[in-house]
């Protein structure tokens, strides 16, 4: 196994890190103070859109999607530097599309919805939601109750979603259904492709989270949708949706390696200048332990990382270590950047840091897409079941 990136991966991860550095940092600023005043985690619509043409200038749109719809179809390994370097500011900006719903449409559309569904998302025309948890329910499958009839050449959905992130403003969202009672996770879940604005699909209520996000309780009601926006075959929508939580969760990892090393730089940068009964912080063996095992951990994060990523694209099943680095990864970065705020004291508690907002992102990516103790018990569940 090569220990370096290739030289035009590397390329592009320190592109990547110069749109971050150059672009993004500059709008914290801005972004910090409108959080601040309860104004929400967002950007104004011409600083979208300007870092929308930079960054499409730069050939930083599409970089996994598949080349026959414009995109550049790079392989996971290229992916984690490039999301490493995102991860290093709290600027809420993506690169256009998002991934996961990204990766779960290339491998299911067919050709009717490559043209109205995955082509446009790649071209940056269009916002994607993915509706799979459920009050009561949460992620699991087995407890999933939203439900998809057959009516003709239609589907009728009934039920109830919530935590979905961009529910109100998404052109599209992917609901997952129940379309076989008996069966459900193993071959009885579907996915559908639900239009904004289709009639029954009902955005009940905002619901802000910390550090200035929000996400949506949706409710299904007699929502119909045309059979072909069925989203792969019917009752095989278990193993996308696998497909799409993956990718999600190896991005979280890469995310929390940028944020920890963000928190570990400031570190590095503060504890030499600021002085606490005569001695620099730097001296202070507290801070030395701290430094010493940031680095440590971000550096083991980072290969456990790559070396996914290098498995995924080879083929592998990756799942036992999807959820290792995205348990450890996150759970890492919380205690790194919960250290950096004790290294700046008062400083480290107010809202003029972007400490404050990597560790609320920290908090809800240590539950989102399986909590921490959720992975661990699959690793865990795993290496004693193969033992006997």
């Amino acid at each position: 196994m090569e220990f370096e990136l290739a030289e035009e991966h590397r390329m592009l991860k320190d592109l990547v890190a110069r749109f971050v550095r150059d672009e993004l940092m500059p709008l914290e600023a801005g972004v910090l103070k409108r959080e601040a005043e309860g104004e929400g985690l967002g950007l104004g619509a011409a600083e979208h859109q300007r870092l929308d043409e930079i960054s499409k200038a730069l050939g930083l749109w599409g970089l996994d999607a598949p080349e026959d719809v414009g995109g550049m179809d790079l392989p996971n390994v290229a992916l984690i530097g490039v999301n490493e370097e995102m991860g290093r500011t709290v600027t809420p900006y993506t690169l256009p599309p998002d991934s996961p719903n990204l990766r779960m449409l290339a491998a299911t559309v067919t050709p009717r919805q490559r043209d109205a569904y995955l082509a446009p998302y790649v071209r940056g025309e269009t916002i994607s939601a993915i509706g799979i948890s459920e009050p009561g329910a949460g992620g699991d499958p087995a407890g999933m109750t939203t439900h998809a009839e057959r009516d003709g050449d239609d589907w009728v959905i009934n039920g109830r979603k919530i935590w979905i992130s961009r529910a109100a403003e998404a052109d599209f969202t992917i609901l997952m259904a129940v379309t076989d009672k008996e069966k459900r996770a193993r071959g009885g879940i579907s996915a559908f492709l639900v239009d904004k604005g289709t009639p029954g699909f009902n955005v009940l209520r905002r619901i802000p989270m910390i550090g200035g996000a929000a996400t949506y309780e949706v409710a299904l009601e007699d929502c119909r949708v045309e059979g072909w926006k069925l989203l792969g075959e019917e009752g095989a929508g278990f193993a996308p949706m696998q497909l799409r939580l993956g990718t999600r969760r190896i991005q979280m990892a890469a995310w929390s390696i940028g944020m920890a090393q963000r928190a570990l730089d400031m570190i590095c940068e503060y504890a030499p200048q600021r002085k606490t009964f005569g001695l620099p912080l730097s001296e202070r063996q507290a801070i030395q332990w701290w430094v010493a095992d940031a680095a440590t951990r971000i550096h083991a994060a980072r290969l456990m990382t790559y070396d996914c990523a290098w498995k995924l694209d080879q083929g592998r099943d990756t799942r036992l270590e999807i959820s290792m680095i995205k348990s450890y990864a996150t759970e890492m970065a919380w205690e790194v950047v919960d250290r950096a705020m004790q290294t700046f004291g008062a400083m480290g508690m107010t809202k003029e840091l972007p400490l404050q907002l990597m560790a609320s992102k920290l908090r809800t990516m240590r539950i989102y897409d399986g909590p921490t103790e959720v992975h661990k018990w699959v690793v865990a569940r795993n290496l004693l079941g193969a033992r006997r």
